[in-house]
């Protein structure tokens, strides 16, 4: 189910991905407030359209202005624990990862999802990019439905 909201005209492009963190300081008093502040904080979504012939509208926030756009909730790849891991089942995240460097890291803290919530395995996508976990743990990537 899509939902219209206001995005930075420069992010109003279809398929492209972000986490909603909420209000900031500079968005008291503007009056679009409630076209802008419509979606769920911490959820990671995704522009499937952007609203034709729709003006750019003044943003303290977006230098580029605001844009009428449609979202979808986003679903994440993430790095679970691969015993038990089935498409279906619920799954949370095994914890924080240190190591920013490895090339599995953005599936070990993936944006939108968060540690202590259990989510949906959509599907599973397979092994890991990376040759060696440093956790030494046994992980499958799989993509989660955050939209629950």
């Amino acid at each position: 189910m899509s939902t219209v909201t206001l995005i930075g005209s420069r992010l109003a492009e279809p398929g492209t991905e972000f986490v909603y963190e909420g209000e900031a300081d500079a968005c008291t008093g503007c009056p679009y407030r409630s076209q802008c502040l419509n979606l769920q904080p911490g959820t990671k979504y995704r522009v499937t359209s952007v609203r034709e012939n729709a003006q750019t509208l003044e943003c303290a926030m977006h230098d580029g202005g605001v844009r009428a756009v449609e979202v979808e909730p986003a679903a994440t790849r993430a790095n679970i624990t691969s015993k038990g891991a089935f498409a279906g089942s619920k799954t949370s995240l095994p914890g924080p990862c240190p190591y920013v460097e490895c090339p599995s890291h953005e599936y070990c803290d993936p944006d939108g999802v968060e540690f202590d919530e259990e989510y949906r395995i959509r599907e599973i996508v397979g092994d890991p990019p990376h040759e060696v976990c440093h956790l030494d743990r046994s992980l499958e990537l799989v993509e989660l439905e955050t939209d629950d």
